[in-house]
């Protein structure tokens, strides 16, 4: 073989290597996470900047590269079917007929085999492993190439855009993160071991709680301890002590008509100093808040509370008080449950022996979906706006059920344990096997 047919096999292996760069490039900044950049340039990693400038123009890079590959294709081509084909064929004429033929083949399927694997599969999954490290290390001299490249890719971006305009291709909004993206983040995050499960579950709550109204998180109205003006000292002292709550609303004969809050460390002040409580003058004025109100802006609004009191009353549109809301229901609402700081007797699901739960009534629907892992809406949760077990056991069965009676949801078995009057108290909920599942069962067994 002569020494020009190992130059011209050296120039295409140049070539496949050039077209694999571009490709990697191609890759890397197309894959690469705006905010692992913008995290990389605060970090100070040189070329980060040059790699957003990059991601913010799509057109100028892209075209650039497609200029870089094209050109690279039509010489591989031009090298490999004009050049290296010639003297093969030559051999091969000598020794099987159509050896010409056999030989564009043999450069075609060959050259074909190399550009794909050494040219484009390989340095793509390099740039997918890694693409904000491989972006960087290359955006420099995709931006030299870009500038090289700048008339004709101007050329190519305005013809792009006419063909866009004429097709009806709107131009592409901001790409904004939405919720799910973040979910799907942490999963992945999970999944590596960079996020525990912890965090996943404060985060998962977070969003929640963005949904959810203060209705949703407050202490209704029947379960509710509040002080009356009018009641006399000993039962204010017996009230307090067995509550063993912190802060009380103050109303006098109905809770409706509300004079404010009083917190029990003011009580014990005007006690010790002045010898002798004068209730009203300890008395705060309370947040009011609607029952539709976010769960988050309450936030805000005793961060804005001049009093420095963490409780809003909750009233419904006629202005009668619906329930009552914390600070600590709040911060529950976004890691839980935390014995030991709750102002009030919330609603507990305690799992029994036979796995079935005893859940009360108020338990929040939220977190019993969240228990019994249920995804999907429940019968007439957005139509009739229930908040708790009980509003769904009533919205389900459409009346007042009675102690022991049953009834059966997706594969959940729903059983009344106690009524306080008209009232349900206590649930019985277990997990039974339904069709499909039986079904699902046999299946694994016939396997």
């Amino acid at each position: 073989m002569s020494t020009n047919l190992y130059l011209e096999i050296l120039i295409l292996a140049i070539l496949i290597i050039l077209n694999g760069l571009l490709s990697m490039s191609e890759m890397a900044v197309v894959s690469s996470r705006r905010s692992k950049l913008q995290q990389m340039q605060k970090e100070g990693k040189k070329h980060a900047k040059t790699a957003i400038d990059l991601i913010e123009e799509p057109n100028q890079f892209l075209s650039t590269i497609q200029i870089g590959i094209t050109l690279i294709g039509i010489l591989t081509g031009a090298v490999g079917g004009a050049t290296v084909a010639e003297p093969l064929s030559k051999i091969l004429v000598q020794y099987i007929p159509h050896g010409d033929v056999i030989a564009v083949l043999l450069v075609v399927i060959i050259t074909t085999y190399f550009t794909l694997i050494i040219g484009e599969l390989v340095p793509k999954r390099i740039s997918l492993n890694n693409p904000e490290k491989i972006a960087v290390k290359t955006a420099k001299y995709m931006k030299i190439l870009s500038k090289l490249c700048s008339p004709l890719v101007t050329i190519l971006s305005k013809s792009t855009d006419f063909v866009l305009r004429l097709i009806g291709s709107k131009k592409a909004k901001e790409n904004v993160v939405t919720e799910d993206e973040i979910k799907l983040l942490i999963e992945e995050g999970i999944e590596d071991g960079t996020i525990e499960k912890e965090e996943e579950d404060i985060i998962k709550r977070v969003f929640r709680l963005d949904d959810q109204k203060v209705d949703m998180l407050m202490t209704p109205r029947t379960d509710i301890v509040w002080i009356d003006l009018d009641e006399g000292i000993d039962e204010l002292k017996k009230k307090i002590i067995e509550s063993e709550r912190s802060i009380f609303p103050v109303a006098r004969d109905d809770l409706d008509n509300v004079l404010g809050v009083v917190q029990t460390k003011d009580i014990l002040s005007s006690l010790f100093i002045d010898g002798d409580l004068d209730l009203e003058s300890c008395l705060k004025h309370p947040l009011i808040v609607p029952e539709n109100l976010p769960s988050l802006d309450i936030l805000n609004r005793f961060k804005e509370n001049k009093e420095y009191v963490h409780m809003a009353l909750v009233v419904d549109e006629y202005g009668s008080v619906e329930g009552l809301i914390t600070l600590n229901d709040i911060l529950e609402g976004i890691v839980g449950d935390i014995p030991g700081i709750d102002e009030t007797d919330d609603p507990t699901a305690i799992e029994r022996k036979d796995g079935s739960w005893l859940v009360d009534s108020g338990f929040a629907i939220d977190r019993f979906k969240e228990l019994f892992e249920i995804e999907e809406e429940m019968p007439q949760e957005q139509e009739d706006n229930y908040t708790t077990l009980a509003g769904f056991v009533l919205s389900y069965l459409g009346k007042i059920p009675e102690t022991g009676e049953l009834f059966q949801w997706a594969d959940l078995e729903f059983e009344i344990i106690d009524m306080d009057g008209h009232h349900v108290d206590k649930i019985l909920v277990k997990k039974v096997e339904t069709s499909k599942d039986k079904e699902i069962e046999d299946e694994n067994i016939e396997e």
